[in-house]
């Protein structure tokens, strides 16, 4: 079934329209009519309003992420928002009518990660069914609230990009000592660490390849600028714009030789903290910086349920909405995905489902 057949076709009370893979590959993606959901005993059935996406979801669609197959066919795409319509038995903390999004690492719910809670099988869009339908159930405790001043398609950019963003922040309620932050790119991750961390008070330098996308973030507020492609020795800059004390705190999303660059940036005492690999899977650098500097190398992979919940009292509390470059409607999903692999400034959205 072709995209516009299925636009012109009206799911009946018992199908819904859900983007399906058959096999792993771009070319394989279609708009399928399958079975709507019912929400079982501790479960709740959601009308997905918006989804984003992320690069992981281009790597699980294109079949790189993954180390086992999901049972075909498989819906992909981890991130959405949508309404409360129905709930199962046993279902307290979520109400029908419930502005929600999902939580992307569905049993971490508060705390350390744990070997539990770090199970790849327990994250959405892969290797549990996505997002990319008009219906879906989870486990209440897989959902948050959404605050008023957050509409669904912002809610649907927070579960993976805003909570890493958060995470690499090392942000915890109460009084923070103010540091110094080199955030890398303009991508979802790194403007949402750009808006926390100039709430958060923290001095902030931003990096990218590019002029123009240095001068659009200089709306979200104050910050130091590289433009790490006429300096791409860009450690020495950073260097530069802190008297030679380094900074405090690294949001490394590119990865590979980056991290050596990162490394040499970063003050006594500092962290990299490490969310990305744009620039590759295997990282590198020099042990010697590492190890004279103290440094700490943190992994990131999202975070727990209460962290997200803070994180959006947080943003209410300090008015910041993500930024979302462009909008595509559902039956647009293919030209969204282009619009990831050519990069975004922000967060990519599909919302407005037709029929």
């Amino acid at each position: 079934m072709t995209p516009s057949d299925a636009a012109a076709k009206h799911a009946t009370a018992e199908t819904m329209r859900a983007w399906t893979l058959h096999a792993f590959g771009r070319s394989n993606l279609q708009l399928s009519e399958i079975d709507k959901p019912r929400p079982q005993a501790d479960e709740a059935l959601i009308r997905i309003r918006a989804f984003s996406l992320n690069y992981r979801d281009k790597l699980v669609i294109e079949g790189g992420l993954l180390p086992q197959l999901p049972t075909m066919p498989f819906t992909p795409i981890s991130d959405m928002a949508g309404e409360v319509v129905a709930v199962g038995e046993n279902v307290s903390r979520i109400r029908p009518g419930a502005r929600v999004a999902g939580h992307f690492r569905t049993t971490w719910i508060e705390g350390k990660p744990t070997r539990d809670t770090s199970n790849p099988d327990t994250t959405l869009g892969g290797p549990l069914p996505g997002v990319a339908s008009e219906y879906m159930v989870l486990p209440e405790h897989a959902l948050v609230e959404l605050p008023d001043a957050l509409s669904f398609a912002d809610g649907a950019t927070l579960p993976i990009a805003a909570l890493t963003a958060w995470m690499a922040l090392d942000a915890q309620p109460g009084p923070r000592r103010h540091e110094t932050v080199l955030v890398q790119g303009t991508g979802g991750v790194s403007l949402f660490a750009l808006q926390f961390a100039q709430a958060m008070g923290h001095r902030v330098i931003l990096t990218s390849r590019s002029d123009e996308k240095l001068a659009r973030a200089k709306t979200l507020g104050s910050f130091d600028g590289v433009n790490t492609q006429s300096h791409p020795n860009w450690a020495e800059e950073v260097l530069s714009l802190t008297d030679r004390a380094g900074v405090d705190r690294i949001v490394e999303v590119v990865g590979g030789a980056n991290l050596g660059q990162s490394l040499d940036a970063l003050a006594i005492g500092g962290t990299v903290s490490q969310v990305g690999f744009l620039d590759g899977i295997d990282l590198s650098f020099a042990a010697v910086p590492l190890m004279l500097k103290h440094a700490t190398i943190k992994g990131i992979s999202v975070g727990d349920r209460k962290s997200f919940e803070s994180m959006l009292a947080f943003m209410a509390r300090h008015k910041i909405k993500p930024v979302i470059e462009e909008t595509y409607s559902f039956e647009s999903l293919a030209s969204a995905l282009d619009h990831l692999d050519r990069g975004a400034f922000g967060k990519i959205v599909v919302a407005g489902w037709e029929g």
